[in-house]
């Protein structure tokens, strides 16, 4: 056993700042398929409210403490903010220039980065990202004043509350957050091509579970597409077909495409399964006979970040 050691060289530790935020407009499917630049953030203070004990009492005693359900909240103060979040902010464009307000909020995610420093080290220490999901901002007072002699920017500030997204083998969560001092350098850098994007690849938000599987497996495998049904150059498919591709990584993104020869797009649904690596694609009508049908199978990137060449696959329906 060691004695206690308060204070050691290195072992002064703090957290400070907030920058590089990143706004995530969510989609109707609950994803956040595109990031964009927030600009002028100055402060982010989390407030996770909840988690109150209520007591309860038998034979004259106090029996045991039942916890209420810990929410995620937050304020945001800014400078400016991205065009983007004007949906966030019940805002809408009703003609190029022109908004009006008091119109249906949007959900949204965000990032931010924080810095940690010790006394060695300093700000060089590290840094943590943090990542909210699920949030809607709430009404907040903007005032205007009349430029002096002591002119000040005005500040624009939110109320956020939260609804937790699902991850697996824990309860849901609004919150994540990772420390660069405890992860792989190498994985933290491929996350961060994900959240602020590549010269390639548009930014996203992932998800808990994709982060989850990302920091797991360390260096991923090589995305590749495992099969495809039907076969290509299959002949003889029913006109009920449906498309079935899988890979063996689990996909953050894609823009398949399923069209006849002719260049007509099929309309249809896509659905994937739980692991994120199986999609169905099922057309709305049935095919046409004796008809072939080309899949491209494009702008597929994985949760790694990894994206795949373009493939072209084709099938013909019966006669």
């Amino acid at each position: 056993m060691t004695r206690l050691i308060w204070d050691a060289n290195g072992a002064r530790f703090y957290e400070t700042g907030v920058n590089q935020g990143v706004l995530y407009p969510r989609n109707a499917e609950g994803l956040y398929p595109l990031g964009v630049v927030w600009n002028g953030l100055t402060s982010v203070s989390e407030s996770p409210f909840g988690a109150e004990p209520s007591p309860i009492y038998a034979d004259d005693i106090k029996y045991l403490n039942l916890m209420s359900v810990e929410e995620f909240g937050a304020s945001i103060e800014a400078y400016t903010y991205p065009d983007e979040f004007a949906a966030c902010d019940g805002s809408a464009e009703i003609a190029t220039g022109v908004t009006i307000g008091q119109q249906n909020r949007s959900t949204f995610g965000l990032c931010y980065k924080t810095t940690l420093g010790n006394d060695v080290d300093g700000p060089d220490y590290g840094y943590k990202l943090h990542l909210v999901y699920g949030a809607l901002a709430a009404p907040s007072e903007k005032g205007y004043s009349t430029i002096n002699d002591s002119p000040e920017a005005i500040t624009f500030s939110w109320e956020i509350t939260t609804t937790p997204v699902a991850v697996t083998g824990k309860k849901p969560t609004a919150s994540l957050t990772i420390d660069s001092t405890k992860v792989s350098s190498t994985t933290l850098a491929t996350l961060e091509d994900i959240l602020y994007g590549t010269s390639g690849d548009d930014p996203h938000l992932p998800l808990p579970d994709e982060i989850a599987a990302l920091f797991d497996a360390g260096a991923p495998s090589a995305l590749e597409l495992s099969s495809v049904g039907p076969l290509d150059d299959a002949e003889d498919q029913a006109i009920t077909v449906s498309v079935v591709l899988t890979f063996n990584n689990a996909i953050a993104r894609e823009s398949v495409v399923v069209a006849s020869a002719a260049g007509e797009i099929i309309a249809g649904a896509k659905t994937w399964d739980v692991a994120g690596k199986i999609l169905t694609f099922t057309p709305t009508d049935n095919l046409t006979n004796d008809t072939v049908y080309v899949v491209t199978v494009g702008g597929v990137v994985d949760i790694y970040g990894q994206s795949l060449a373009a493939v072209v696959k084709n099938f013909t329906t019966v006669a």
